[in-house]
């Protein structure tokens, strides 16, 4: 999952881009004020992002309405130190998804995180099924008919990122933006080794392919072929 961290205290944007990247696997781009902030955001190709009120440039609020106003739905994590109910409830009406306090436990925060991605992705548990596939985002552990499958880190990232869309086509160009952040050099061919270990991986021995390509399109995990 691919997040924006748009906070303009640069040790506890890096903190927080660290603690994301170690403790969730998450990929994480950051921005030091409101301008630059808003022009990530608006990219989406976000999963979430996570803002900041009180930033240069132009503030967390304006950030905010701006995005909503212009269709972006990417689920947005509010940080602020202000905790004032008529604070709280203007962020909610302005499109804000959650908001955590200043000072907050960083625990509080993954979970928090984790659990507006997986909402927008239409998941209320963290448990995610496929016919016999299973994956447990927080333990970050995947098994196919009650049999453990050994990833890698980007071999897991890929797979939770196909079955947070299951049943949508994913093109090579989505995955390669949510794997990776704006730093990395993409080549589309690294996601075919992943998506060919994966298949290997997980459909070996299993009379149903969960896995597919759909030629000039992408890639889809669902039960059943592709049409």
């Amino acid at each position: 999952m691919h997040i924006l961290v748009i906070e303009d205290e640069e040790r506890l944007a890096q903190n927080l881009a660290t603690a994301l990247a170690r403790n969730a696997g998450f990929v994480v781009d950051v921005a030091l004020n409101g301008t630059d902030g808003l022009n990530l955001a608006t990219s989406g190709v976000f999963d979430a992002i996570l803002l900041d009120l009180m930033l240069p440039g132009c503030s967390g609020a304006d950030v905010l309405r701006d995005l909503r106003s212009g269709g972006h739905k990417t689920p947005v994590l509010v940080l602020t130190a202000k905790d004032e109910k008529s604070s709280i409830v203007k962020l909610l009406e302005l499109g804000a998804d959650d908001y955590l306090s200043k000072p907050f436990d960083l625990g509080e925060l993954l979970a928090r995180t984790k659990a507006l991605i997986r909402r927008s992705k239409g998941h209320a548990s963290p448990r995610i099924c496929v016919s016999d596939l299973e994956l447990d985002t927080n333990l970050r552990f995947a098994c196919r008919a009650g049999r453990h499958i050994d990833l890698t880190p980007m071999e897991y990232r890929t797979l939770e990122y196909l079955m947070m869309n299951n049943g949508i086509v994913i093109s090579k160009e989505q995955l390669l933006e949510h794997l990776y952040d704006y730093s990395w050099e993409k080549f589309s061919n690294v996601i075919e080794v992943y998506i060919s270990a994966l298949r290997r991986k997980i459909d070996a021995g299993s009379s149903e392919r969960l896995i597919h390509t759909l030629r000039g399109h992408g890639y889809v995990l669902r039960l059943g072929d592709t049409p």
